[in-house]
């Protein structure tokens, strides 16, 4: 756990190369990043063709954006997920409907089961372990987190359906992810982001 700092120290130090145009630093956040950032939009997009797309377009934006990113406004792991999330959200909102997205999900499935079997087991795996962590939350954060990252609500939009103050939800919301991600990074031997 004491090696955040030098987590978000050195994850800074690669936004400021990218934003030199470092491609290598560019590719090393890639690396670090990608895989947990596609099973975020997965979760909010239901298709795999349009969370890789999505993905796509965050690193691009990354390498685009990487100038204005500020460690004194924040971490550089919540800044990448900031921009996965609202990415994904956009896409999700331009479908123009969740139930049309679950739809042409539901006509992928048949060919993403045929391509990807193996991808499907380790989605399975991730997914045990992502639910046994978030089994770890209190009931607060853990309803905090599925309204917003997995039904694509905003902080206002939660407050508004639980009856919670903002700054309640922005808390709870704050606590879990910092919590979410302590456990996660040791579960699979990475730095704490």
């Amino acid at each position: 756990m004491t090696a955040r700092p030098e987590q978000d120290q050195a994850d800074a130090q690669l936004l400021y190369a990218v934003a030199r145009g470092d491609e290598r630093a560019f590719a090393a956040l890639y690396d670090q990043y990608s895989s947990i950032l596609f099973g975020l939009m997965l979760r909010i997009l239901h298709s795999r063709p349009e969370a890789e797309d999505v993905l796509q377009e965050v690193f691009l934006q990354v390498w685009q954006q990487a100038p204005s990113f500020d460690a004194s406004r924040g971490r550089p792991f919540t800044w990448l997920v900031t921009l996965a999330r609202s990415r994904a959200i956009d896409r999700l909102r331009a479908t123009g409907s969740r139930e049309r997205t679950a739809q042409k999900s539901g006509e992928e499935a048949p060919r993403i089961e045929e391509e990807a079997a193996d991808v499907a087991l380790l989605r399975d795996e991730e997914g045990a372990v992502v639910r046994r962590a978030l089994g770890e939350l209190s009931e607060e954060q853990r309803s905090t987190l599925m309204l917003a990252y997995l039904d694509g609500m905003s902080q206002t939009e939660i407050a508004e359906k639980t009856g919670q103050p903002l700054g309640t939800v922005k808390t709870r919301t704050r606590a879990g992810l910092k919590k979410l991600q302590g456990l996660l990074s040791n579960t699979f031997g990475q730095p704490a982001v």
